[in-house]
């Protein structure tokens, strides 16, 4: 082993740990993140002593929580984004800024100067976006009250990355080494917003035309390159004005959220982000500093149980006002509630300012490391004991998931208004459909009223098979989210090739999101309804039944049509424009002609100018 490189060993260690450690953790109930911290704890300094120099990995895998903002944006279209900006800045100050003043304000009380007090505050105010965003992935999570309110806190404390690592350097003690210099937190800020211009309107006229060009070359393995190679580049530009490469990431996939690449960007980035994640969090179970902890125990543990009892009483009044539903509510507050890696570089930048001791370093760094730590923990607590009873007060009978394998020739995913009329009809004529909804209270009323309906989330691939996917000929997709809509379509598209897709749109944009994955039976749910309403307007100004009907089966046949016309410019604004104008000013010149031939044929025949509505 003498000819061994580093890298190597080191690989071989890690892995290694993670392979015993996380399915070990998993089949105790205890989550994978769990997994990771322990078997930080046990290669690290302070276990076997297979790896002594924790900080160097800490770096290298946070890039893992960069892949991961960079996925995150890639689900926010811009529109969605600015829908959130008063839970971001509005919320996620409140959580930050009303958690480091407590924070801070407590510690000014017991006597701790202001300036390790004000530290302490912003530091430990800030939550672990990895541990956050990682458990609302691997729950599914992500589109809930609760998970909305994570993502909009998360991002907030992201984007006061800014001021915060500008603000610290300013606090210098008197004689502790080294002069604050006031213009060069404005110079710096100047630069962080310059960088920001920079990748959103670079990013915008750009990126797309980077990625089209590439994808050209027809070589999956360059493709792969070129997506780290964006994340990197952003991250890299982000971090040389002293920004988070976390932000930099996550405003490069919201500017490609609508684009034809979005689904093969995350198909080549996400193995990369889960690697590196599970790296983070190894490095984080390594740099926890026993000696610290051992040497002082009860401060520890104070300042552990303290920020986070101040932490969590700022968000269960957040939760009420917000509000997140009762069920939700544990979850977002202990998501919310531990220290985050930010915490980490706010206290290395106080300490290389002269602002903190290394001892008040260490402290504060090791109690938010073993606040992440109790994290998972607290999170398989909630899962045993309080989130069955939230659910049974929040949400009345509870209901098992779908269990029995089924057999029906058809799948109704989702059964609101929308998949009940289906399901109506084809009871109707005598055809058995297996009903499958995630909205346990929709189920109960359904099986009420005689209806067959399961529990169950057809966003799971196991959940599909048991309801019959494997067999089935046909899969209605009827489910009102449209992001929940796709993933369906992407599962059954990759594993039930056999079934023929029947799905719901919601709009256009959702319309030419199973356009582009190759959906034949896609039905707009306002169009027809919206046409038999026009008919009807015809008819009360004196058009005959059957010619109004043949004009809205002529209009819709040319929406259909247009739509398909449209569908390749997606992302060209410009181009879609015209060809809309173009397709409208084609029907236009249609019927006006028509309508000129129908007078023509009336004066021919001597019946004069008769009203148009009396079309034959």
């Amino acid at each position: 082993m003498e000819h061994s490189t580093p890298w190597l060993m080191s690989s071989l260690v890690y892995l290694g740990a993670a392979v015993l450690a996380v399915p070990l953790a998993r089949l105790l109930g205890l989550g994978s993140i769990i997994g990771y911290l322990g078997a930080g704890i046990v290669i690290g300094p302070w276990g076997l002593k297979l790896v002594t120099d924790p900080k160097a990995m800490l770096e290298f895998a946070e890039f893992g929580v960069v892949l991961m903002l960079f996925l995150v944006g890639l689900e926010l279209e811009p529109r969605r984004l600015w829908s959130l900006r008063r839970p971001i800045f509005g919320w996620g100050s409140v959580q930050l800024f009303g958690s480091a003043a407590l924070i801070a304000g407590l510690a000014v009380a017991l006597g701790v100067d202001w300036r390790l007090a004000l530290v302490a505050g912003l530091g430990l105010g800030m939550s672990s976006t990895a541990i956050g965003l990682g458990v609302l992935g691997e729950r599914n999570l992500m589109a809930t009250s609760a998970g909305q309110s994570v993502l909009s806190v998360a991002l907030l404390q992201d984007i006061a990355a800014i001021p915060i690592l500008a603000i610290v350097p300013l606090l210098v003690v008197a004689g502790a080494g080294g002069h604050a210099e006031a213009g060069g937190g404005w110079l710096g800020a100047a630069k962080a917003l310059g960088v920001i211009a920079a990748i959103i309107f670079g990013g915008r006229l750009l990126l797309r035309p980077a990625l089209r060009w590439i994808a050209r070359s027809d070589t999956p393995e360059i493709f792969t390159a070129a997506a780290l190679l964006l994340v990197v580049a952003t991250a890299a530009l982000m971090q040389s004005v002293g920004l988070s490469m976390a932000l930099g990431a996550f405003l490069a996939g919201v500017l490609l959220a609508e684009s034809e690449y979005r689904r093969e960007l995350e198909t080549d980035i996400e193995p990369f982000k889960g690697l590196l994640l599970g790296l983070f969090f190894i490095a984080v179970g390594m740099s926890i500093d026993f000696a610290v902890v051992l040497a002082s125990p009860a401060l520890v543990a104070a300042v552990v149980l303290g920020f986070l009892l101040i932490k969590t009483l700022v968000l269960m009044g957040m939760a009420r006002a917000m509000p997140v539903p009762l069920n939700e509510a544990p979850v977002f507050v202990m998501l919310l509630a531990q220290g985050g890696e930010f915490g980490f570089v706010v206290f290395q930048t106080a300490l290389g300012a002269g602002v903190i001791s290394p001892q008040t370093s260490s402290l504060l760094v090791a109690s938010v490391a073993i606040s992440m730590l109790l994290t998972p923990l607290l999170l398989v607590l909630n899962d045993r004991l309080l989130a069955p009873r939230l659910a049974a007060r929040a949400q009345g009978p509870k209901l098992d998931e779908i269990a029995d394998e089924q057999q029906a020739p058809i799948i109704i995913c989702g059964f609101g208004r929308y998949g009940q009329i289906v399901g109506r009809l084809l009871n109707a004529n005598g055809l058995a459909a297996t009903v499958l909804d995630h909205d346990s209270e929709a189920v109960a009323g359904i099986r009420r009223f005689g209806w067959p309906a399961f529990y169950g989330d057809a966003t799971r691939l196991d959940l599909l098979r048991v309801a019959g996917a494997a067999q089935a000929r046909v899969i209605v997709v009827a489910v009102d989210d449209i992001e929940q809509s796709l993933k369906v379509v992407d599962l059954v598209q990759a594993h039930f090739k056999q079934a023929t897709l029947v799905v719901r749109a919601r709009n256009t944009t959702h319309w030419y999101g199973l356009h582009a994955r190759g959906v034949k039976h896609i039905d707009r749910e306002t169009l027809d309804s919206a046409l038999m309403s026009g008919r009807s307007v015809l008819e009360l100004m004196g058009w005959q039944p059957h010619a109004a009907r043949n004009q809205a089966l002529r209009f819709r046949q040319h929406n259909i049509e247009l739509l398909h016309q449209m569908a390749p410019h997606q992302g060209d604004e410009k181009k879609l424009i015209s060809v809309a104008q173009q397709g409208r000013q084609e029907l236009d010149e249609l019927w006006s002609r028509e309508r000129s031939q129908r007078r023509e044929l009336r004066e021919r025949r001597g019946d004069g100018f008769k009203a148009e509505s009396d079309t034959d």
